[in-house]
């Protein structure tokens, strides 16, 4: 088990070192590919209620595509991070300006007395973030585990899409028994279905 956690800390090590390396003009290029295959892309065309995350860092930008997204009239829902039941609750958020402001980690979040929870089993396609994928599906996360525990609760057809720079995919992720797939990973190149 520490021989896992020690492989996994160090994929997050070598992944985010690639990541956070890519210019500014790199990123925003790779961004604007990455957000066009999501919009063309059937199972986001299709769902009504989706949940994004809020971008930080180095991380595939998603406030436009929230922001487009909700020009498309889809539901958008933003992850509250309640940190004393270490868990996620989806809100709807009507307007990234009005209803989100920083919160765990300095992320944005909905503000709770503006925006309403959405059950989790509504939502039709999720966006999961991460630091490090494989065409597998497998995932590596920031370590806290919020979306290991998170990503059970969806309903079996929800969609979980992982967004990412290619440089962020690796050969094998090691797995342990509490983490979690994700379904398709978009890239600035193509788009990978599980294995």
């Amino acid at each position: 088990m520490e021989d896992i956690k020690a492989k996994k800390s160090e994929i997050r090590r070598t992944t985010l070192g690639r990541r956070d390396a890519l210019s500014k003009e790199e990123r925003s290029e790779k961004n604007a590919v990455i957000m066009g295959r999501l919009f063309g892309f059937a199972n986001f065309v299709e769902a009504r209620i989706v949940l994004f995350y809020m971008s930080y860092n180095a991380e595939v930008d998603t406030e436009p595509m929230i922001r487009k997204a909700l020009g498309l009239d889809k539901i958008v829902a933003l992850p509250l991070i309640d940190q004393k039941k270490r868990k996620i609750l989806p809100c709807k958020i009507d307007d990234v300006d009005r209803d989100a402001r920083p919160g765990y980690r300095g992320i944005r979040e909905p503000i709770p007395q503006r925006c309403k929870q959405i059950a989790v089993q509504h939502i039709n396609l999720a966006i999961i973030p991460g630091v490090a994928f494989d065409e597998r599906g497998g995932r590596i996360g920031n370590g806290t585990g919020f979306y290991d525990r998170f990503i059970p609760h969806l309903d079996i057809t929800t969609r979980k899409v992982a967004l990412a720079f290619e440089c962020q995919i690796v050969s094998q992720i090691p797995m342990e028994p509490h983490d979690r797939y994700i379904d398709i990973i978009i890239t600035e190149k193509r788009i990978v279905y599980k294995i």
